[in-house]
């Protein structure tokens, strides 16, 4: 019987110490400084995939400005046979 006691009384300190987060333990100014890196990763990156939307449409836009004439006949849509 002693012993179920001591055990129930050992398992009360590790709540106590369950209750102290990690959070608790960082130093707030720690926190600031990883929280203002993550917003700055964050915009770097949105710049990032920016400049690749904005890259790869001056592509296209190039591709289109020096097609052949005879990619542009083979994309039309209408029957050139026809005019002929």
């Amino acid at each position: 019987m002693k012993k179920k006691t001591k055990q129930k009384n050992q398992s009360k300190p590790k709540k106590e110490e369950a209750a102290v987060t990690l959070k608790d333990m960082i130093n707030p100014e720690l926190i600031k400084q990883l929280k203002e890196q993550q917003d700055q990763l964050k915009a770097a990156e949105e710049r990032k995939r920016e400049e690749e939307v904005q890259r790869k449409r001056e592509e296209r836009r190039l591709k289109e400005k020096n097609k052949s004439f005879e990619e542009l006949l083979n994309e039309s849509g209408m029957n050139w046979k026809e005019f002929k």
